[in-house]
Formats: structure tokens, sequence, C-alpha cells
């Protein structure tokens, strides 16, 4: 029944996000009279039919078998139908082709708009039902856990913020302090340390400072939690050195490592190496080798709920929609970074990767409705931004060629269209095949070795 309830929500908000981007073609499409054959949620591909199909007029409805998108076949355009035949003959006037190139862009950017849009109305619902989540200041048990910037520069680990300035802080807001010191020059910040109220004094260079090493937001702080684990991530590892859900991390080697923050920064300095890991596991301390990856981590998650409240700010119709655009943005920035640091090799492509097996298992096996919005509103935006990719067989590889058209006059020959096409359909397989064996290894084969 959970495994009914976790398919039947992934399947439900991918169906929406599907449906949704190619009506974004379909509509201006059919209002700019260029014909629609066909109209479909997920993929037909041979050797199997689609699962229903109807003929409403010149376009086909269906359902395909393979729910790895979904598609509308537009007469006259290259596509990953692969169905160039049509191309051979004169253009005809309801074609794609035929049609200039300012109503071709208006088609192509259908999709990503409507899910761009989709994203910023969802996560504006969301803040209008359910309001948004913040932590009260005064619950934290064991204070806040800092970016390195901020340790540098006067706070430890642990402190709990009181004022920046004048002004209290009731709730665990990071963007309060970068605004505070970026925008209105403030250099006192008032914590409590050790049950007592003290003053830090920060530099008069600390807004360059955050800027230069472009601090993100929300990783600037966090509330402080012991290491006990809540999920495991590297099967194979767990199986090795024997870590379990529900362990205590207490130490590295000889360094004790209470708290998730000293965990975390201290594994850092063990990368590609086999460290002693001493934990708690009831009432018994174990020490147990494990082996670091490359990126300085062993694939636990710890448990972050339990030491401090949870409270929710409400949000009327008016005030949520531009906060809604404000979490989409939000959302887009920090999965551009996360890309930015796999590309770059500072997080493992290995461990973050992952295929529509992955995805599915954010969905949960309860049916949390806003779980399932906000996850659905982020893939939106998510989807939105990945089609805009300049790869050909994504919606941006035909904005690019059309923009090309737009500035030299020229038009990208359908020859050379149907080459690049292809060229960028099996890039996309390429990839969808990778992260897809790495769920399997992930979730099916890595327990076996």
């Amino acid at each position: 029944m959970d495994t009914i309830v976790n398919i039947s929500q992934f399947l439900l908000s991918l169906s929406l996000l599907i449906i949704l981007h190619e009506m974004g073609h379909f509509l201006p499409a059919k209002a700019f009279k260029t014909r629609v054959e066909k109209f479909y949620l997920f993929f037909d591909f041979a050797p199997f039919n689609s699962l229903w199909k109807i003929q409403k007029g010149e376009t086909e409805y269906g359902i395909g078998w393979l729910p790895l998108g979904g598609y509308v076949k537009i007469a006259g355009m290259v596509d990953e139908s692969m169905d160039t035949e049509a191309l051979q003959q004169e253009p005809q006037p309801w074609e794609f082709r035929s049609k200039p190139a300012w109503q071709r862009l208006i088609i192509m950017l259908g999709g990503v708009t409507v899910n761009f849009i989709l994203g910023f109305f969802l996560f504006a619902m969301i803040l209008f039902a359910f309001g948004r989540a913040y932590v009260p200041t005064d619950s934290l048990s064991y204070g806040l856990a800092y970016d390195s910037i901020l340790i540098k520069n006067g706070f430890q680990q642990g402190d709990k913020i009181l004022k920046i300035g004048k002004e209290d802080f009731p709730r665990v807001q990071p963007e309060k302090l970068v605004e505070g010191i970026v925008l209105n020059d403030v250099r006192e910040i008032t914590v409590e340390r050790n049950g007592e109220a003290q003053t830090i004094t920060l530099p008069s260079d600390m807004a360059n400072t955050m800027s230069e090493n472009k601090v993100s937001k929300s990783l600037l702080m966090a509330p402080r939690t012991p290491s006990l684990l809540k999920n495991l991530l590297r099967e194979k590892v767990r199986q090795k050195a024997g870590i379990k859900v529900g362990d205590q991390l207490i130490g590295i080697n000889e360094t004790p490592t209470f708290y998730y923050d000293e965990f975390t920064a201290n594994i850092q300095k063990y990368k590609d190496k086999e460290v002693s890991i001493r934990l708690i596991r009831k009432q018994d301390t174990l020490q147990l080798p494990v082996q670091v990856s490359e990126q300085g981590t062993i694939g636990v998650f710890c448990k972050t709920d339990g030491y401090y409240n949870i409270e929710r700010e409400m949000f009327g119709l008016a005030e949520a929609m531009p906060e809604g655009v404000v979490m989409g943005m939000d959302f887009l920035d920090k999965q551009l970074k996360a890309f930015g640091q796999m590309f770059r090799g500072k997080i493992s492509v290995q461990d973050n990767l992952g295929s529509l097996i992955s995805i599915g298992k954010l969905y949960g096996t309860s049916w949390d409705w806003e779980r399932f919005w906000t996850l659905t509103a982020s893939l939106s935006i998510l989807l939105a931004f990945m089609n805009l990719l300049p790869i050909p067989a994504l919606d941006g590889g035909y904005v690019l060629f059309l923009l090309w058209e737009v500035i030299t006059g020229r038009k990208v020959s359908d020859s050379f269209m149907e080459k690049a096409v292809t060229v960028g359909f099996f890039l996309l397989l390429g990839l969808m095949v990778y992260a897809l064996g790495l769920d399997l290894w992930r979730h099916v084969f890595s327990g076996l070795f």
C-alpha cells in the first residue's frame, strides 16, 4: 500500500507537469493556425503501442507507455519522434516551418513559460494555504551552527542571536543578518553564549567579505543539532562499516564531534581516507572503521527535528503571490549552485544525481498535500530551467536556433536541425541511462556486493 501511495503521488505530479508544459506549446501553435498531429502524455515509442488514444479533429490525443515525459507533434517540425518524412515535401501553410520566426519562438517558449508560472503560482498557494514554517529563536536547544565566515569574525558555534544592531531576532532568518550587515551597515550583533548576553563587533569590511566569498543565505546559519543518524545514503559503506540508523556520532578518530556541524567540518579533513568513527548505539559506545569519499562525506543524513519548535507564518493572497516568486527564485538559485558544485567536482555526482526513481522516492509513502505541492512546484521550475538549456531536442536548443534566425535573418536548414536533434536526443538518453544506472546501483544492487 505504501508503494502504491508513493507511485500515485509521483505519477499525478508528473502528469500534471507534462500536460501543462505541452499545453504551453499546443495552445500558441493552434492560435497561429499550426497543425498539431499528436498530444501525448508519456512516450509511445516502439515496440509498444499507446495505452490509450483518441482522434479529435486533426489531433490524436493519447497516453504512452514510457513515463519519461510527453510531447506534442507539430506538423513541419523536427522533434523527438524523428519523423522527418514530411520534411521532404514542399512546406505547407499549416506547418511549423512555414510560420514567421517570432511565432515559432513563442510556440517553443510556451512550455517553459507555463512551467515557470505554474511553479511560482504553486509556491504562492502553498504559502496561502499552509503558511511558511520558521524556527523561533527562543526554542533552540543547542543554539545555531554558523558558516565559517561568521566563525572567523567572532561568532562561536552554539551562539543564539538575540539582536542585530538594535533590532530583535525572534526567528531564525539568515536573510535578516545579511540585510543588517550589507544594507544597514550593522556592526554589533548581540548573542547569548553560555547563558550570558555578549556583543560581537564585526569588522568594517564585513559586507565585502561576505560578498567576495559568495556566502549563501541558506547556508549562513542553521539550528545546531546532535549527530543522530536519520538516513543512510551509501548502502555498501553502511554494510561494510556496520553503521545503523539511530546511531549517534560522537567522534572522528580522537576528535569529539557531538554536534552535526562539528562532524561535517572534521570529516572534510579526511577525504578519500579511512577513519575511526566513534558512536553511541543504545547504551553501547562503538568504534567503527569507515571509508570517507573523495568529497569528504560518508553518506549519512542526521535527524534535525525534535531539537527546536517549528511555527508557521500565514499569508494573505496578495502577500503570497510575490513571496511565491521569491520562493521559486530561491529554489532555482540553490539548484544552479548545486549544479555548479557538481561540475567543479566539489560535490559528488554519483551521490547527488538521480533518475525518476530518486525523484519518486521524495514523495514519501503517506499522502502529504504540502509536500506534494512543494515538490510539484519545485519540479515545475526545474523542468522549465532544464528545458531552456541550449541542447538540441530540448526547447532551449530550438530557441537558440530561432534566435540565430531572428538576429541573422538566415534560417537553419531542416537537414542540420535533423542531425542536431538526433545528437541531442542521444546525449539526453545517455544522461538518463546514466542516472538510472546510479539509482539502480544505489537502491537495488549495492547491497549485493
